[in-house]
């Protein structure tokens, strides 16, 4: 008679499988058959019966067979059992020559050649070909071979390196901040570090050990200087190339190592092997920069042998940015040929945009790039090239001597320079942080809103029809020269070419500076100032601005300059921009500007129809009935007053033969 050891839980399923009768003779607890020795299906041998508690009942019979050489599992149950670790597959993947029936044969290959033999020996019952998950190589996506072999490994607790190293990741400041939980539970579980590996490439492990009890050559660190010194002359293969005897190590007793180091070694002592090495340079990095999957790589390898070598951090910040997807939020592969080359992107939209897109990126996350994304891009750099291109061109014929004291220059240009010192400390602030995508946030927004929306329009009126030297004129050109400089500093860690493309042309502004990168951080003129009036005409001036851009939609207007506004406001309002007085109508960009007080009943103070904008304001907008000047383009009822210009107005004659036109607000 002939009896199965079969799990109870799958004593249906193998009869079944197998057309067994399914009598139940006997049963017994795993503990009750542990050590017993079976035999070996078709080698002369016998094996112990031992307990493991990753076999489950899910398929099989309930009973495995354990190789503790491949697999981690069977390693782990082989140590307890204290079973040989043989390894009988050498690093090809093949069965040494020495292997009985198998010998030469690749592992996966080998399976039908099993098959064979346990058939041959009627020691296979059933033989049924399933699928399922196993490990494989994410770069070849081939099957990995688990194999057991001596392996070198730098011990995370005999010396204390654990809690040392944990105790340095608090002193390091992590960018993001989630970065420091994420490496201090890497660093809590992780074993003992590997630093061996088996190719044909890479830094070697260049030392000699005792064929018999494999201990390190007791000349080890006199060897390494003398295998060093070789390699410096002749390049890494002078070790793989060397014959021990050369050095005077006797080759019947110690064996050369051709174990290759672990990759994250050799980038994780970059700290000594770069920065120790250099005067210039601190042995500390002020930060390192890389992806997110570095907490496992790059960051913790240059932690621990930094904490081996110095007992401390190499580095004081740590910045963590996220990978490139999609437009579909797929990660970049070349498998998936969704890969956006960066040097087709410069050499259709160049350089800056591509640096542009980057510091506009939420870099913490995953930053999405796409042809529609980049030409966003591309159209943000363009409104802030062409904001500084306004600003030099009108600043052609300025030079420092021409700078106007800050106490004397108009409101408008103290307004402006205000709000350019109040950006300019949250930018280097953000700069600081490596915020970048808020210093492009802020940057455009200045450029489209602050000046390209607002002041660099408003200003058009006194560079172009004021005196050359009058201080209207310079007071604009010395804010435009203040904004310039501040404004390329902060352009220059991003967009690099251009940035030095515009301090080329400032550079006859400032001699003897040669390029933006040996520059700090441009000193704006210290100021205080605050016009509540200029914010208040600056809110209102988006309404009149929407009033005047539908009729000349509608083709009633050719253009601001011919247009006439009648404000009515609330009290509060009024006091505000009746102390801009008879400027009012050339912050509005308007031939006039009629301000009004709102009756109680919120009708208007006169008879005109106005369009009630909210609860304290109303507007009127028509076309001037007046000429225009043929100089400043306003429509005014003074033109041809002075018979000598009939076709300019009083403004402009006392800008050509006066003492100049006087303004104190804009």
């Amino acid at each position: 008679n002939q009896y199965l050891l079969i799990a109870e839980d799958l004593i249906d399923e193998v009869a079944k499988r197998c057309k067994l009768g399914k009598t139940l003779e006997q049963s017994w607890t795993g503990s009750q058959l542990e050590n017993l020795k079976v035999s070996h299906p078709f080698y002369d041998k016998q094996v112990p019966i031992i307990l493991g508690e990753h076999v489950t009942t899910s398929a099989g019979t309930g009973a495995v067979h354990t190789a503790p050489a491949h697999g981690q599992e069977d390693y782990a149950v082989g140590l307890k059992y204290d079973l040989p670790v043989n390894c009988p597959v050498n690093d090809r993947g093949v069965f040494f020559d020495d292997v009985e029936q198998l010998s030469g044969q690749f592992i996966f290959k080998a399976n039908a050649s099993v098959i064979e033999i346990l058939e041959k020996n009627q020691a296979l019952l059933n033989h049924t070909p399933i699928e399922h998950s196993y490990p494989h190589c994410w770069r070849h996506k081939t099957p990995v071979i688990f194999r057991a072999t001596p392996q070198w490994f730098i011990s995370m607790d005999k010396s204390g390196l654990r809690p040392n190293v944990m105790d340095e990741i608090a002193t390091v400041e992590w960018l993001p901040d989630w970065g420091k939980k994420r490496i201090e539970l890497m660093v809590e579980s992780r074993p003992d570090w590997c630093v061996s590996r088996q190719r044909s490439w890479g830094v070697p492990i260049a030392v000699f050990i005792n064929k018999q009890t494999q201990a390190i050559h007791p000349d080890t660190k006199e060897l390494m200087a003398k295998v060093a010194e070789k390699i410096e002359k002749e390049g890494i293969e002078a070790w793989f190339a060397l014959d021990g005897s050369e050095l005077g190590v006797d080759m019947e007793q110690y064996a050369k190592v051709v174990d290759t180091l672990d990759v994250w070694f050799d980038s994780g002592v970059s700290h000594y092997a770069v920065l120790n090495q250099r005067e210039e340079l601190s042995d500390i990095a002020d930060l390192y920069l890389e992806g997110s999957d570095q907490h496992r790589g790059w960051f913790q390898s240059s932690l621990i042998s930094s904490c081996a070598i110095n007992s401390k951090a190499p580095y004081k910040q740590v910045l963590t940015h996220g990978f490139t997807v999609d437009k579909d939020g797929k990660k970049m592969s070349k498998s998936l040929g969704n890969v956006m080359s960066p040097q087709k992107v410069v050499n259709s939209l160049g350089a800056d945009v591509l640096r542009l897109w980057v510091a506009s990126s939420n870099y913490t996350d995953e930053m999405t790039v796409s042809d529609e994304i980049l030409k966003r891009s591309a159209d943000s750099y363009r409104r802030i090239r062409n904001t500084m291109r306004f600003m030099l061109a009108n600043m052609n014929g300025f030079t420092q001597d021409n700078l106007i004291p800050v106490e004397e220059m108009l409101d408008l240009d103290k307004w402006i320079l205000a709000k350019t010192q109040d950006l300019q400390t949250q930018i280097i602030k953000d700069y600081d942080n490596y915020q970048f995508h808020n210093i492009i946030k802020t940057i455009n927004n200045f450029c489209s809103n602050d000046l390209g929306g607002f002041y660099l329009d408003v200003i058009k009126d006194r560079q172009y029809t004021t005196q050359e030297n009058s201080l209207p004129r310079r007071s604009v050109q010395t804010a435009l020269y203040y904004m310039s400089q501040a404004m390329v500093r902060w352009l220059s860690p991003i967009l690099s070419f251009t940035a030095e493309e515009i301090w080329q042309e400032l550079k006859e502004l400032t001699p003897n500076q040669n390029s933006v990168f040996l520059e700090n951080w441009y000193q704006l003129p210290n100021l205080t100032f605050n016009n509540t009036a200029i914010d208040t005409a600056r809110e209102i001036s988006v309404f009149i601005r929407q009033k005047i851009e539908k009729l000349r939609t509608d083709k009633v207007l050719g253009s601001s300059l011919e247009a006439e506004v009648d404000i009515y406001c609330d009290d509060k309002t009024y006091n505000e921009l009746a102390k801009l007085k008879n400027e009012l109508r050339f912050i509005f960009i308007t031939a006039d500007a009629r301000l009004h007080k709102l009756s109680e009943n919120k009708d208007c103070s006169c008879d005109c129809a106005c369009d009630l904008i909210n609860d304290n304001l109303a507007l009127t907008v028509v076309k001037s009935t007046h000429p225009k000047c043929d100089r400043c383009w306003h429509h005014r009822e003074d033109i041809g007053s002075n018979p000598k210009h009939p076709e300019i107005c009083t403004r402009c004659v006392d800008n050509i033969e006066g003492d100049g036109e006087k303004r104190i607000f804009c």
